[in-house]
């Protein structure tokens, strides 16, 4: 039986970064659904005024499956070494900015806790390792 080749260094570090995101994601997803009036992740419905959500069960689904199923698909792809995992990778990046700027522009931004910065940083750190892969792919 061929043995398989190892996983190239951004390969691993897409799959980790991903499993990261896919883990807080998955659970903060959840928690929004379970309690989408703030009963389980403490925040306020007012901060809801102005956007299209009347509780945070929209926003929790979309988290959970965007954010937290997403990322694990796309480490799934760079674990099986399909060739379209670099961009995977890449548009999770793209996708957690774009959460991201929503959710600044929804409820305004926060950096106490600094999840909004971390979070930021993280998602241009994916995006940048899934172009990196693909251009080495190239």
């Amino acid at each position: 039986m061929p043995e398989t080749p190892s996983l190239r260094p951004l390969a691993m570090a897409a799959i980790s970064l991903e499993i990261f995101l896919s883990l807080g994601a998955l659970a903060g997803g959840a928690a929004l659904m379970l309690g989408p009036r703030g009963e389980i992740i403490p925040l306020p419905l007012s901060a809801l005024q102005g956007s299209p959500f009347a509780t945070y069960f929209v926003p929790g689904v979309i988290l959970f499956t965007i954010l937290g199923l997403g990322p694990l698909a796309a480490a799934w792809l760079a674990w099986r070494r399909n060739p379209r995992a670099p961009d995977a990778a890449f548009s999770i990046g793209v996708a957690l900015l774009i959460w991201l700027a929503v959710e600044v522009a929804i409820i305004g931004y926060s950096s106490d806790p600094p999840l909004q910065p971390f979070y930021m940083l993280l998602g241009a750190v994916m995006a940048g390792v899934g172009l990196a892969w693909r251009v080495r792919q190239q």
